[in-house]
């Protein structure tokens, strides 16, 4: 199955702060906040989630193709991306604008407040997906990931017009994007991907109930943090797959966008959409247990060990397939 990712491509800056927002914060002052904290470190990563999802792919062997917008300072990141199993010939460099940024503080309770600068991703909406459709090899699936929202209503379009199998994430984006073009993403796509909290903004957006959200898409998979994730499929009762617990988590970004690149490829792999979910949690962790979100590895024995680990002898034959497929 040849997958490719689009949405948004950027460089994070990531801080950590040594206390509880929700301390700082006074409920009878909420429409005058000016608050400011001192964190205690910064690291400066590559991420956005089309590139941690490709990324997490390309671990897998997938050679995932990266569909985005950058500036000229794409360099360096784009020789680590290739490295790690990405094919980034669908990435569109800008003349004029620098690679997105995203600004993120974490509180000791996996807390987070972000800001992000779009900057070259907003170019992203000028890419023509029929062009990388049309490549040798063809694309299998799109994944619609958050990005430049004209840019990911355009992919949508492309998708229904080519025939391709469609993957709609539209995570960040949801608290900008309008209702009818949350509904216009949703339409129709083969998997959709959202947390809790986007779970119920998606369904405020759409004015949707959750059967009407079932009856427009196949799978519906909604992560959970700690507690795993659900899968809800129409006129089939939920199921719900527990977590992958680490050992010393070190920072959530990019965790969920790990998840997605261990489920993607898991169903590549044939499986099922349980043995999916698993193959997704323990992606997550990984993740979980490195700073930043391309900073992880993965090796068949260890994604075994932690699956068996975790969910029994029954989980001995996801990795096995999960990496079969490796090109």
């Amino acid at each position: 199955m040849r997958i490719a990712v689009t949405g948004s491509i950027a460089t994070d800056h990531l801080m950590t702060f040594p206390g509880r927002f929700a301390e700082q914060i006074l409920p009878d002052q909420l429409a005058h906040v000016s608050l400011s904290f001192l964190v205690d470190t910064l690291d400066i990563r590559h991420g956005g989630v089309a590139a941690n999802i490709a990324y997490g792919l390309g671990l897998l062997g997938r050679r995932p193709v990266l569909v985005g917008a950058v500036g000229k300072d794409f360099d360096g990141y784009g020789q680590l991306l290739r490295a790690a199993g990405v094919d980034t010939d669908s990435v569109r460099v800008s003349e004029r604008q620098h690679t997105a940024r995203f600004m993120c503080t974490t509180d000791e309770d996996g807390n987070q407040l972000a800001s992000f600068y779009a900057g070259a991703m907003a170019e992203a909406r000028d890419i023509d997906l029929g062009e990388t459709a049309g490549r040798p090899g063809g694309l299998d699936l799109v994944l619609v990931g958050a990005d430049d929202p004209e840019a990911m209503l355009r992919h949508t379009r492309a998708c229904r017009e080519l025939g391709l199998r469609r993957a709609a994430d539209p995570s960040q984006q949801l608290a900008r994007l309008e209702g009818d073009s949350v509904r216009e993403l949703v339409d129709g796509a083969e998997l959709l991907f959202t947390n809790a909290y986007e779970r119920a903004l998606l369904l405020g957006k759409t004015g949707w109930t959750e059967g009407e959200v079932l009856a427009r898409v196949g799978t519906w998979i909604t992560t959970l943090g700690a507690k795993g994730c659900r899968i809800d499929t129409a006129g089939r009762p939920g199921i719900e797959s527990a977590a992958v617990p680490a050992t010393d988590a070190a920072d959530p970004t990019g965790g969920g966008d790990a998840f997605r690149a261990g489920f993607l490829a898991a169903l590549a792999s044939g499986l099922e959409v349980v043995d999916a979910a698993r193959a997704g949690a323990v992606m997550a962790t990984f993740a979980l247990e490195s700073v930043g979100p391309q900073s992880y590895e993965v090796t068949r024995e260890g994604v075994h060990e932690r699956l068996v680990a975790a969910y029994g002898p029954e989980a001995a034959v996801i990795a096995p397939a999960l990496f079969a497929g490796a090109r």
